[in-house]
């Protein structure tokens, strides 16, 4: 048995060992390869401990986790609904086939369901959101009988070989020549194109004009489905004009089109409602979710179906299956995160705070020549730098920073203790949930403080 007395004894020995920054650091660098990174030179910081919305380093210099590490930490490092729901279930049992019955994979089914819209029928569990948007893209063939999937190029659906070639930014090359049937199309960055709109309304008919016209191209009886992240993310934090999606809904409905919302992002809280989509009173066929389900405390994610698809297989065959497929220990922390959010009225937070965030990035878009746009909604947002205001000429090309000026400019941001990543000229700043209007506020005066730097070197 695990629980002798020699075990203890041997556990106790392991944890007196404990390694230093520098044993850490290097061992990662040595046996691990880091993602989205060239290897040679890296040099990654070594987390002791964490709690809230900071971490401290091996020797405790402390950090602000500013973008709730991949937009996911929603309720900050050291939660204990979560912590203990993980310990309790683990305590039961750790693991169960996806064919047997587990309490908290048929909660957090529920639990979900009943935060979703009334449309919505039953959940398929996968390990996150890449592999989420992989089924979701399965079930809307098999449901529809037909082959193509529309999606946008300023995108991120994952890297595996279905969602990568669902994504539309550069890090779909390394997947091309692409699976046949998977077209793009571009998002409504109003910022950035060229036509004078008079409102939001007259700039989402113009798009959604556009992508009727290459709907009907393609053979509109050849689409499956939509993809869509409610609100782009990494790639500029890109927020649908009035009347956009409600008008993608109408050429789905038009079509027999599967409208698939990937919220694994934007859901949860992150936009000041439980899903982003809420935000424009539509009610999608799909819904994939990760992330913020249970903040990465444990692996998650999943598709959302609609009464109707998950009534065609009744009698269909979903062929689509996992091995940690609803995993209990996952599902528990999913319980525990969605009870959180409901005890601790995050919604309300993420509003208050939210406006103090938009208040704070319209102040530094005036002040700063650096700094082109902002975009924020809910603790979702953007800064978006420029070589110059009236040209907008990006700070670093689209899909090339070969002088790791985006890098550097995050680089001086951790030095202050602000933790944060970036995409194309973007900065992003989305942190957890439970982030104070006071803490929020103090931080950004970090960020003031880079981008007046910025502003000398242009």
């Amino acid at each position: 048995m695990y629980a002798d007395a020699a075990y203890n004894k041997e556990r106790i020995g392991m944890e007196d060992k404990l390694m230093t920054s520098e044993e850490v650091k290097t061992m990662q660098t040595n046996y691990v390869l880091q993602s989205w990174s060239k290897q040679k030179g890296l040099n990654p910081i070594a987390i002791k401990r964490a709690e809230g919305i900071y971490m401290w380093d091996f020797d405790d210099k402390k950090y602000s986790d500013m973008s709730a590490q991949l937009v996911n930490l929603n309720v900050g490092h050291g939660n204990r609904y979560i912590i203990d729901a993980i310990k309790e279930q683990a305590e039961q049992y750790c693991y169960i086939s996806p064919s047997y019955g587990s309490e908290p994979r048929a909660e957090l089914a529920k639990m979900l369901i009943e935060r979703l819209p009334d449309n919505m029928g039953k959940v398929f569990f996968t390990n996150g959101g890449a592999d989420a948007n992989e089924n979701a893209i399965k079930m809307a063939r098999m449901y529809t009988g037909r082959d193509k999937i529309f999606s946008r190029y300023r995108s991120y659906h994952g890297s595996t070989f279905g969602a990568g070639n669902l994504t539309g930014e550069p890090r779909r090359y390394p997947l091309e020549p692409g699976i046949p049937g998977f077209v793009k199309f571009f998002d409504p960055y109003i910022y950035r194109e060229k036509i004078p709109f008079e409102s939001e309304e007259a700039a989402a008919e113009y798009y959604v004009d556009k992508l009727r016209e290459q709907i009907c191209y393609e053979g509109a009886a050849n689409v499956a489905a939509i993809v869509l992240e409610t609100v782009t993310g990494s790639n500029g934090i890109i927020i649908p004009p009035k009347g956009y999606l409600k008008g993608i809904r109408n050429i789905c409905d038009e079509f027999g089109i599967m409208l698939i919302c990937d919220e694994v992002m934007a859901g949860f809280g992150r936009t000041g409602k439980m899903f982003a989509f809420e935000n424009w009173d539509i009610k999608p066929d799909m819904v994939t979710f990760a992330k913020g389900v249970t903040c990465g405390y444990v692996q998650l994610g999943g598709v959302a179906v609609s009464k109707e698809i998950a009534a065609y297989f009744e009698d269909n065959t979903l062929l689509c299956g996992l091995t940690y497929s609803g995993h209990p220990l996952a599902c528990a922390a999913g319980v525990a995160c969605l009870k959180f959010y409901d005890d601790t009225n995050i919604l309300e937070k993420v509003n208050q705070v939210g406006k103090v965030l938009g208040e704070k990035l319209n102040e530094l878009k005036e002040k700063h020549d650096c700094v082109g746009d902002v975009r924020y909604i809910g603790l979702f947002s953007a800064i978006e730098l420029v070589k110059s205001k009236s040209t907008k000429e990006p700070l670093v090309p689209y899909g090339s920073d070969t002088a790791g000026i985006m890098k550097g400019i995050i680089g001086r941001l951790a030095k202050k203790g602000f933790m944060t990543y970036s995409h194309e000229n973007m900065i992003l700043i989305a942190p957890p949930l439970i982030i104070t209007a006071e803490q929020l506020v103090e931080e950004l005066i970090k960020v003031d403080e880079v981008l007046t730097e910025v502003d000398a070197e242009i």
